[in-house]
């Protein structure tokens, strides 16, 4: 069963996806903070899947732009999938939108 909500990190290929699911809220928080750390010490490059998130709060918003900047420092390259624009749309909003470039 998958839950309604949720962020995890998956292995696929030579990069570590972080899935979005769901709405994304204060309430994974103890959850991104694991996902989080499971990405980074990967070492390998980031990719935030968005494509399954329905609504992503700023709490949501926060932990993408710390897992950003933490990547930014650790020199991991992160980009973002989100064909339905659940994140991009946020991120624009906010003038933050050109700080993490879309999956190639």
């Amino acid at each position: 069963m998958t839950p309604e909500h949720a962020i995890r990190v998956e292995h696929r290929e030579d990069r570590a996806v972080v899935c979005l699911v769901g709405e994304i809220d204060a309430s994974l928080r103890e959850s991104a903070s694991a996902s989080m750390g499971m990405a980074l010490m990967s070492g390998l490059p980031l990719l935030v899947d968005a494509t399954e998130a329905t609504f992503v709060d700023s709490s949501g918003v926060a932990f993408v732009l710390q897992l950003h900047l933490a990547a930014s420092e650790a020199q991991i390259p992160l980009t973002l999938r989100d064909p339905n624009r659940v994140l991009r749309d946020v991120l624009d909003m906010v003038g933050l939108g050109a700080a993490i470039p879309d999956e190639a």
